[in-house]
């Protein structure tokens, strides 16, 4: 269960197209790319893939594309969480049936559970379905923090196996790190914290910067899981101005506009993320340039919001 999920896995954009529906072969095309990079796994429907705005059809369909286009090669983590246990409950299960390999799931926002409730809401998610689970633990999104303390507990669960670490606390992923079960996987949610928390015993990333750089990523996550952490801090300084830009504004507005001026895929966003503002495209062009990365001429139609 471990060695499924580590390394770098890529939490992979959404492509929309003119209408405003699924770009169902661009879901294919970006997630074959990662795949064809050497990325460890993929990670559809989670934050950057716009959950909230995904219908729930659309949740199955695109995990089912991504599945398909995967087969086998990589394992597949789909995005299962929410603010209501009981619709988590389908949504994780009917995942589980299409064959996603595990799960994906957030801690609940807007209603701020206690820790009591966040242990229950995971036990209960974990009971229903036969696949390993990784939390996503992103307070600044949910304003709702997985204690150390209660993570501890869930960890005891057979299939929960692991965290997805976005706090933003570096004394939090230390203690994680120190106290986590030897077969529990603590995985970075924050590209710019990769380096540091492998070195402190986590086993990867949940990575936005892989959907531009998936190649570079990856070795960065096979360097310091290998050691060399010589070779990794050279790949983390090389990227960390793109892993910044990629928050200039509200991820995942600038990933979306750094794939379309690489030639990727265009960058339309669903109500109410809207296209970045000119300084921001700016920036995000010029740190590409800095960067030396060129794609081919976008494609037409992007920066609509649908």
């Amino acid at each position: 269960m471990v060695a499924r999920w580590s390394g770098c896995g890529t939490a992979l954009v959404t492509p929309f197209d003119a209408a405003g529906g699924l770009d169902e072969a661009g879901v294919r095309r970006l997630a074959r790319r990662q795949i064809d990079a050497g990325v460890h796994f993929l990670v559809p429907c989670g934050t950057t893939g716009e959950s909230p705005t995904l219908t729930h059809a659309e949740k199955v369909r695109v995990v089912e594309l991504v599945i398909a286009e995967a087969a086998g090669r990589v394992p597949v983590l789909a995005g299962a969480g929410g603010y209501d246990t009981r619709s988590t409950v389908a949504l994780a299960r009917e995942l589980a049936a299409l064959g996603a390999d595990g799960l994906l799931s957030v801690t609940p926002y807007y209603n701020k559970p206690t820790q009591e409730g966040l242990y229950r809401h995971f036990r209960t998610i974990a009971e229903s379905v036969d696949r390993p689970i990784i939390l996503y633990n992103v307070p600044g999104r949910t304003a709702c923090n997985i204690q150390p303390a209660t993570l501890l507990r869930l960890a005891a669960i057979d299939n929960i196996a692991g965290v997805k670490e976005a706090s933003g606390d570096l004394g939090q992923m230390c203690e994680i790190c120190r106290t986590a079960p030897a077969d529990f996987s603590v995985l970075s949610g924050d590209d710019a914290f990769t380096l540091a928390l492998m070195a402190l015993g986590g086993r990867g990333v949940i990575s936005v910067v892989a959907n531009e750089a998936p190649s570079e990523m990856a070795r960065l996550v096979n360097h310091a899981a290998g050691g060399d952490f010589a070779a990794a801090r050279a790949a983390h300084e090389r990227l960390l101005p793109l892993m910044q830009v990629n928050f200039i504004e509200s991820n995942p507005i600038p990933v979306k506009a750094a794939l379309e001026a690489l030639g990727l895929a265009p960058a339309r966003y669903r109500l109410p993320l809207a296209p970045p503002s000119t300084a921001a495209r700016e920036r995000i062009e010029a740190v590409l340039a800095e960067l030396g990365m060129r794609g081919a001429a976008a494609p037409a139609g992007g920066g609509g919001a649908a």
